[in-house]
């Protein structure tokens, strides 16, 4: 079985859609969401789904001894990031090359970097008028956005669309791909 630890910051619908997509799943399961904030609401869908979670702060995530034991207790085989708003650490990176993915909610190489995530990203899309947008799933490494990408989705976009409206397609991208992209990238490191 290969285990997937889930990092995020908020809500959790990606964590929701890659929770689903893998119910039943013969070989892939998430066993693991580990949160920045004790009021994610991601960690309600932890409780909802029965699977384990963690809460840390900054003392736990830069010390490695007790972040990789806590991956090691739940034989994490590969990390999800849906919305984890910390800069990953190279030890943490370097225990698990090749096995941290992410979503950024832009076509990278734009729009990506420390502070662009969420409606950030999609008022500056929006501001900069751009005829598209996407979805960048890509591999972590301890730069912000920088690590090699994997897939991009892209959706055209309307020269009325709010920053909200777009915001509304790169989700309905993210969702559609990134459960699959997981699995893909799950079951090739394995």
């Amino acid at each position: 079985m290969i285990n997937l630890t889930i990092f995020a910051s908020g809500g959790g619908s990606n964590a929701e859609a890659i929770i689903q997509h893998f119910n039943n799943h013969p070989t892939i399961q998430v066993n693991l969401i580990i949160s920045n904030k004790t009021t994610a609401g991601v960690l309600d869908r932890a409780d909802r789904h029965q699977i384990k979670k963690r809460v840390i702060d900054r003392t736990d995530f830069n010390d490695p001894k007790k972040m990789l034991g806590y991956l090691k207790e739940t034989e994490t085989g590969l990390i999800v990031l849906a919305g984890f708003l910390w800069l990953i650490p190279a030890y943490l990176v370097e225990a698990f090359p090749n096995k941290i993915i992410n979503i950024h909610p832009a076509l990278l190489p734009k729009y990506g970097g420390k502070g662009m995530y969420g409606q950030h990203i999609h008022r500056a899309v929006f501001e900069n008028k751009e005829r598209e947008s996407g979805i960048t799933i890509h591999y972590v490494n301890p730069k912000y956005d920088e690590g090699n990408i994997i897939l991009q989705a892209r959706c055209p976009l309307q020269p009325d669309d709010s920053p909200e409206v777009i915001g509304r397609k790169v989700l309905a991208l993210e969702h559609r791909f990134y459960p699959v992209t997981v699995e893909m990238v799950a079951i090739q490191s394995e």
